[in-house]
């Protein structure tokens, strides 16, 4: 089980502008933190702006990037990540996350790719870590993504994102959707992937839905309701490693809110079940 502090708790939501008004005016008790993409949100200006900072002055938020391209051969932007400590400081924001992918070579891609699962990679991504790390001062996580091809693989994909924890020694985003989605795809055991993870280095993670374009072919969307057998990974996750911060994620297809609080609530059940389990079984 995990036994460490965590940058926040409880079921968390991905704060979109599309309902930014609606939930600062009467923020949902059930919600135990919030998560922004800084690159939406640093240059914010006016009513936006304001009604932003009274949502950072009255509960708690991490940052969660997509332009970093921590796996690009680009160099590294070190302005914005200097933006980012800013604005983290700012708004009194105590974490950062990326994706293990990149997004630029050359100029914006505007797609999170498939870094290789090669030992030329790992060294690359995981000095880039260090160095974001070194500016902004603490450490970040770095989220499994899901990938359609996997060009030069030397290695499977939990060999590949655990070496590059351990080099970068940094923290974990776990997204159970992705697992999922990369298990159909790829024709790998979600529950073994899973049980792979070093769960001591779990900051917090994602949940969210997908589109079945076939039976064997998923595309990791945002855009839909998490589907069973992804609430089922994510019991197994808190059965094996104990409860952790989690959070939904909704991009577009965005329903009425009380539709996506009622999956907020789904994880607050769960999670509240496994952790009624836990305290049985050490009572």
């Amino acid at each position: 089980m995990i036994t460490r502090q965590f940058p926040v708790s409880g079921a968390g939501l991905g704060l979109r502008r599309a309902f930014l008004a609606e939930i600062a005016e009467n923020p949902p008790s059930e919600i135990g933190f919030y998560e922004v993409a800084p690159e939406n949100w640093i240059t914010l200006g006016g009513k936006l702006a304001k009604q932003f900072r009274s949502m950072t002055e009255r509960f708690k938020f991490v940052c969660h990037g997509l332009s970093l391209s921590l796996g690009s051969t680009d160099a590294l932007d070190e302005v914005f990540v200097r933006d980012l400590k800013q604005f983290m400081a700012e708004h009194g924001i105590s974490f950062y996350s990326e994706h293990l992918s990149y997004c630029s070579q050359g100029g914006h891609l505007y797609d999170l790719m498939p870094i290789p699962f090669t030992d030329e990679a790992v060294h690359h991504v995981a000095s880039r870590i260090k160095r974001v790390q070194d500016i902004l001062e603490q450490k970040i996580a770095v989220e499994n993504v899901s990938y359609y091809a996997a060009p030069g693989q030397e290695m499977s994909e939990i060999d590949f994102f655990n070496r590059v924890v351990e080099e970068a020694d940094c923290d974990i985003l776990l997204d159970l959707n992705n697992i999922y989605v990369n298990s159909v795809n790829h024709g790998y055991d979600a529950e073994s992937f899973l049980r792979a993870i070093p769960s001591d280095r779990i900051a917090y993670a994602h949940i969210a839905g997908h589109y079945v374009e076939d039976h064997d072919f998923l595309v990791d969307t945002h855009g839909a309701a998490v589907i069973d057998p992804v609430w089922q990974l994510l019991g197994k996750a808190y059965e094996l490693f104990g409860v952790f911060p989690t959070l939904l994620e909704r991009d577009f297809n965005i329903p009425p809110m009380p539709e996506l609080l009622n999956e907020v609530a789904t994880i607050r059940a769960i999670q509240n079940a496994w952790a009624q389990q836990h305290q049985l079984q050490t009572a």
